[in-house]
């Protein structure tokens, strides 16, 4: 839940989110263990958060971070919006 994350890699997604400006969706994992383990076989990532544009996978957080603070994240996220 965006409003009251359930971890601090959760949160510090959230916040970057939240600073590019977009309109996002969230699954609170942890009530759904079949996803939280099918997300991890689809992406081929052990981790969580995962970030997904248009159904394709970004990365977790730490790439996320890393793509916020070089502008990538920027670029990516304003290329799918048009």
């Amino acid at each position: 839940n965006p409003s009251m994350p359930m971890c601090g890699f959760s949160a510090k997604v959230v916040q970057v989110l939240q600073s590019e400006g977009v309109d996002f969706s969230s699954v609170n994992i942890l009530d759904y263990p079949a996803i939280r383990e099918g997300i991890k076989k689809f992406s081929e990532w052990p981790t969580i958060p995962q970030l997904y544009v248009n159904g394709e996978f970004i990365g977790g957080c730490d790439i996320v971070l890393a793509m916020h603070e070089s502008g990538e994240l920027k670029d990516l996220l304003t290329e799918e919006e048009k």
